[in-house]
This record gives structure tokens, C-alpha cells and sequence, in this order.
């Protein structure tokens, strides 16, 4: 399996969904959530993500276009996040504590 990674932008959101089977890289990250899995939601991801990335609290701005990727069982994707404003100086471990699964 190939993993290919973009990096977030400020004129590209990227958003991955696998609209065949909802696939997910376990190894990589654990169990997938259940609405991942959804039909629903793996239509919406193409149909309309930008409403979509919304509905879970992401607003990407009029102006930065959404690129969606569609994830299969012989190439996965992983996004690369922009650094929060604001941290510019902060210690790795800083960082980390923004992390979260969700």
C-alpha cells in the first residue's frame, strides 16, 4: 500500500474519504469512527465537502478551494496540518497537547 501526504495550505483545504468501502489505515491510526464508515457521509465528502467539514466544525473559507482524496485499499492519504497561529516558538510537547483524535 502507497501513502501519499498533502500538506494543508492556505489556498487548499485537502479531505480524505474512501467513497468505495470506507477503508481506513488501521496501523495507522486505530479503528476508524462509526460515521466514517456511514454511506452519507462518504457521499456527502463528495457531493458537498465543504458543508460537510462544517457540519463537524471545520469552516474552510470561501476562498480556499477543497481538494477531495479517495482513499483505496492500494493507496492511502494523510494530511499534514498547518501550524496554529500563535505557536510559532512552542516545544514539541506543546504541540502535542493540541492534538486530538477528533
Amino acid at each position: 500500500t502507497r501513502l501519499v501526504v498533502y500538506e494543508q495550505t492556505p489556498k487548499e483545504h485537502h479531505f480524505i474519504v474512501c467513497t468505495l468501502c470506507s477503508c481506513y489505515p488501521l496501523s495507522l491510526l486505530g479503528l476508524s469512527p462509526d460515521w466514517y464508515k456511514s454511506r452519507e457521509y462518504r457521499s456527502r465528502a463528495v457531493r458537498e465537502p465543504r458543508q460537510l467539514l462544517a457540519d463537524f466544525g471545520t469552516v474552510v473559507l470561501a476562498d480556499r478551494r477543497v481538494v477531495v482524496h479517495d482513499s483505496t485499499a492500494d493507496c492511502r492519504y494523510m494530511i499534514l496540518p498547518r501550524r496554529p497561529s500563535g505557536t510559532d516558538g512552542w516545544t514539541e510537547a506543546q504541540l502535542l497537547e493540541l492534538i486530538t483524535r477528533d
